[in-house]
């Protein structure tokens, strides 16, 4: 894996300018932590406080799926089967992986995720915000 260079700036809700640079070998364990500082100095755009702020028996399936690919796999490809167990494992509820499937697909169609791959080996991953912003709305 190449060494990289990643620079963020997050600004606080109180005004407050923080701008954090990480150098190297960038790893899922490594973006995760710098998004949970993120988080924690400034909040992250694109989370959506209807989704966070709610009771999880109030959301549906479908937010609650969401909100699992958000919290689980913001920079890396995930299959159908990953989110069935975190689902499953944050829910204690069981959710058919059809369903799971199915709601994928449907947040692939309203330009939320993009999919890769055969249908027996399909992967998903969050477009950035950014890019998302670029995509003609239907």
């Amino acid at each position: 894996m190449p060494i990289r260079k990643v620079r963020v700036e997050v600004v606080s809700g109180s005004g407050d300018r923080y701008m954090i640079t990480f150098e190297g070998h960038v790893t899922r364990e490594k973006a995760l932590r710098l998004l949970d500082l993120i988080e924690l100095l400034g909040g992250m755009p694109g989370v959506h406080p209807e989704l966070s702020g709610g009771e999880p028996s109030e959301l549906s399936k479908f937010d609650k799926i969401r909100l699992i690919v958000e919290r689980h796999f913001p920079l890396t490809w995930f299959s159908s089967r990953e989110v069935q167990l975190a689902y499953e494992r944050e829910f204690k509820e069981p959710i058919s992986l059809s369903t799971v499937s199915t709601y994928l697909s449907r947040m692939v169609d309203r330009g939320i995720l993009v999919k890769a791959g055969a249908p027996n080996h399909r992967r998903y991953r969050m477009i950035p915000e950014l890019a998302r912003s670029l995509i003609p709305t239907r």
